[in-house]
């Protein structure tokens, strides 16, 4: 063991930089709630509004206003001269007070404008909660007439109910021959009640139990649906409908008036109850066309909060009669919140650039759609901006740009491509809606394979795609294979 001396150059993360890069990659929703974070945790730290003072100083004085002033005024009762005035102002008010006082109803404070009650608007601004699949069944059968044994049957079968409305293990599973408490008969006549509650079709152990329960609960007749889903279900999910025209003695005709009838009908009634809520998706760059026809590009900052640093705190942080103590927190405090408002200004600097780069090189896309976007790798952006590649990953993650076509994400325009016959590109978004471009202009009655797709595909000048490319393109668009397409 010796003790050895050794001068490098290393790279550290320094807690600013590492902040900068927390608050670009954060969504303008998320930052919105960051800030308010930071606001509540740092005294230094405030919002720029306009104060009282100012307010009041700006605001035009009425006639009212001017009215209400001199009935406040402080009373001078001087013996010396007449003041008459003020002895009708004094027999005025005690009148109103007379008047007030003999009114009906209790007295309250009227609380003022600026009093308001921040507590008491976070509960009016937050959405009531919605009851879960099982405490809305639950409920229900609660008012069931039932024995005690089919009551405690039924509760365990709702125990097993998915979010989706379908019992997930098989009755027989929930009998325990060690307890006592109900048997095989009470459960079969408890899953009859639970099949009965709101809404129609829960309590079903598959699809076709599903679509019964809501056909029996149906004011329609529905007799030749029930028939067809009971004895010709299979031959129906696999799209075979001649074999079953042939099966039944009826025409495809009428087998696809019942499937039109039966497309009705809810496969996942549970999730009407217990739905998820989809995060609301705010846009962070805008992308609009001017008059002249170029497209101009500004960040979405709609009630985005400006801060500052509060001047008496500051002035304190600088005063030497303060305590030293004090001092050094106001100054720690001070930095931090020079760091967060820098971060800040450096994502929407850094977001700003990313985007005019991204529609400089996607122009045809925001101008035609879909089908023109071209290949896009992040270092290409990168190297515009003059950044790293990782930070312009970070820059357009969880964002989104607000365009003619929609809100997308900025992560869209990034993807590789190819190149047609001419030499252009095209990028895999744009392979993927000539594809389905090419799906939807089929013939129905003989719709194409993937064989087909891809020759079409290299018809349009699109090269060097194999058929399991396609169908692999063809799953991520949820396109279901020809066989299942055609129609009868």
């Amino acid at each position: 063991m010796n003790n050895q001396m050794r001068l490098e150059q290393r790279m550290t993360l320094a807690p600013r930089m590492i902040q900068s890069m927390e608050i670009l990659q954060l969504s303008i929703l998320a930052l919105q709630e960051r800030i308010e974070q930071e606001l509540n945790e740092n005294p230094v730290l405030e919002l720029t509004e306009a104060s009282a003072a100012e307010q009041t100083q700006d605001a035009p004085v009425s006639e009212d206003t001017a009215d209400t002033n001199l009935a406040e005024k402080d009373l001078i009762v001087d013996t010396e001269h007449n003041n008459a005035a003020d002895f009708e102002r004094l027999d005025s008010v005690d009148n109103d007070f007379k008047d007030y006082m003999n009114q009906s109803g209790s007295f309250h404070f009227k609380p003022r404008p600026e009093d308001v009650d921040g507590k008491l608007q976070a509960i009016k601004n937050t959405a009531a909660s919605c009851p879960s699949l099982h405490e809305y069944l639950t409920d229900q059968w609660r008012l069931i007439d039932a024995g005690e044994r089919v009551k405690k049957a039924g509760q365990a079968i709702i125990d097993y109910i998915d979010d989706r409305g379908y019992l997930s293990v098989r009755i027989e599973q929930l009998h325990n021959k060690d307890k006592a408490d109900f048997d095989i008969d009470d459960l079969k006549n408890a899953v009859e009640l639970v099949q009965k509650l709101e809404p129609a079709g829960v309590g079903a152990r598959d699809i076709a139990e599903c679509l019964l329960i809501q056909m029996a609960q149906s004011p329609n007749d529905m007799t030749f649906e029930a028939r067809l889903v009971t004895e010709q279900m299979d031959k129906l999910l696999d799209n075979r409908l001649p074999d079953i025209a042939k099966k039944m003695n009826c025409t495809i005709e009428r087998i696809n008036q019942a499937i039109e009838r039966l497309s009705k009908l809810d496969t996942s009634p549970g999730l009407l109850i217990s739905q998820y809520r989809n995060q609301p998706v705010t846009a962070d760059v805008i992308v609009e066309r001017n008059d002249d026809g170029r497209f101009c590009v500004g960040l979405a900052e709609y009630d985005f909060p400006t801060l500052r640093i509060n001047k008496d705190y500051m002035a304190m942080a600088n005063n030497n009669t303060v305590a030293r103590k004090t001092r050094n927190f106001l100054k720690n405090n001070i930095r931090s919140a020079r760091w967060i408002m820098d971060a800040i200004e450096q994502r929407k600097s850094t977001l700003l650039k990313v985007s005019k780069v991204i529609v400089k090189f996607q122009s045809d896309f925001f101008e035609k759609g879909q089908l023109y976007m071209k290949p896009l790798p992040m270092a290409k952006v990168a190297e515009q901006v003059g950044v790293h590649v990782a930070t312009v990953s970070r820059a357009v993650a969880g964002k989104y740009v607000q365009c003619e076509f929609g809100i997308l994400p900025l992560r869209k325009f990034f993807s590789g491509g190819t190149e047609d016959i001419a030499g252009n590109s095209h990028s895999w978004q744009a392979v993927r809606a000539k594809l389905r471009q090419i799906v939807d202009a089929e013939d129905k009655t003989d719709p194409l394979n993937d064989e087909q797709i891809m020759k079409r595909l290299l018809d349009s000048g699109i090269k060097k795609l194999s058929r399991r490319t396609v169908a692999k393109y063809r799953k991520i668009m949820n396109i279901p294979s020809a066989r299942f397409r055609k129609r009868f």
